[in-house]
């Protein structure tokens, strides 16, 4: 049993090789960088390894997408329960969505822009998603009132991936990212009664 649990260890080192340098590649060259061939370059491993591991390069995009949503969950989640101030939680975690989007943004592509088979709100949506949109959700709901909060938390999920996205394309005045989500969270407060 030993060597089986090392090999499935070796196993997973490998896959968690592969991803890491997909995401280093891309966030250092963009996502046209990383292809089979250079990764099997980078890390060292032949193709076929590659594919042994992800049965194409959508399967290794997905996969890095997977733990970015791991990563987005975790930074909303320290947000939300951060000790700043009562009832702002929906601030704080607005903010955390943006910070995280303009510190990877591969990783964000990866997640949101890159074509997947991820879905959300489906049967197989996979954990780190539904992770990712529970913390969201936990802080719209402060603020929901008699609202439907998932229905309100896809809204302001979406307007929130709509100023990153715009501001990330350089269709918004730059510099002003933080008044922008500060003026949606007030318009969101202000309409919870």
């Amino acid at each position: 049993m030993a060597i089986e649990d090392r090999r499935q260890r070796e196993r997973v080192a490998r896959r968690r090789l592969i991803t890491a340098t997909a995401r280093t590649l891309a966030e250092n060259e963009g996502w046209e960088a990383v292809t089979t061939r250079r990764l099997s370059t980078e890390i060292e491993y032949s193709q076929p390894v590659l594919y042994k591991h992800f049965g194409s390069m959508e399967d290794i995009v997905e996969a890095v997408a997977v733990e970015g949503f791991e990563e987005l969950a975790g930074a909303l989640r320290a947000a939300r329960r951060d000790s700043g101030a009562p009832g702002d939680e929906l601030g704080r975690v607005a903010a955390a969505y943006g910070g995280f989007a303009a510190k990877n943004p591969a990783l964000f592509d990866a997640m949101f822009v890159r074509s997947t088979r991820l879905h959300f709100g489906a049967q197989d949506t996979p954990a780190p998603l539904r992770e990712a949109f529970a913390e969201l959700r936990g802080a719209v709901a402060t603020i929901a009132g008699a609202r439907d909060v998932d229905t309100l938390t896809e809204v302001v999920w979406s307007a929130l991936h709509g100023l990153v996205m715009l501001g990330r394309n350089g269709r918004l005045r730059p510099g002003h990212d933080a008044d922008r989500i500060a003026l949606l969270v007030t318009q969101l407060r202000a309409t919870s009664v």
